[in-house]
């Protein structure tokens, strides 16, 4: 029976590899599949938590959390990383809830790329319903308490055919630049 043991212990530390970690913003062409992008210098940690602004009449909570090794499934290439998940509610000034994303595990609103050196993060937003209002926001941290937003939707155009039936083509995020968010 020790004899069994030590054989797939030899066979494990010869066939297994460890799995391979990078930092944050290692682009993920230039690493083999199922890699780790971790944040080693825990520069996702601070722009966690519950935010709120007011845009247009409407107030927008961002709920952001951090995920610790998501696994990110490319046609070219899988691997894991550290990435903030956003998920938000907007509401108008009644409290009548217009769009609320906390419960959607499709699609996530996720961290693509950090630049320490100006305090901020680059966010990848899928959109909607047909993918409407799909783009950027960076979020940039402005003290402890604070964050600034841009978002840059890409347009696309929706007919019948690539958005069928009665969808709701309306982007409900505040499409500005430099809109405060306050903790909450």
């Amino acid at each position: 029976m020790k004899r069994l043991l030590f054989l797939g212990v030899i066979l494990a530390v010869f066939y297994c590899k460890a799995q391979q970690i990078y930092p944050l913003n290692t682009d993920y062409e230039n690493i083999p599949a199922y890699s780790y992008i971790k944040d080693v210098n825990n520069y996702l940690s601070p722009f966690t938590g519950i935010y709120k602004a007011y845009y247009q009449g409407n107030e927008v909570t961002l709920y952001i959390t951090k995920a610790e090794h998501k696994l990110k499934e490319r046609i070219d290439k899988s691997y894991y990383m550290d990435a903030l998940i956003v998920r938000y509610t907007v509401k108008n000034l009644s409290g009548i809830v217009l769009q609320d994303t906390q419960n959607n595990n499709n699609g996530d609103f996720y961290s693509i790329w950090s630049a320490p050196e100006e305090d901020a993060v680059v966010l990848y937003y899928p959109g909607t319903n047909c993918m409407v209002g799909w783009g950027k926001v960076y979020l940039f941290k402005k003290n402890s308490t604070q964050l600034s937003w841009d978002y840059r939707p890409n347009s696309m155009v929706l007919d019948q055919q690539n958005c069928p039936g009665n969808q709701d083509t309306k982007v409900y995020l505040p499409v500005t630049k430099d809109l405060i968010f306050t903790k909450q």
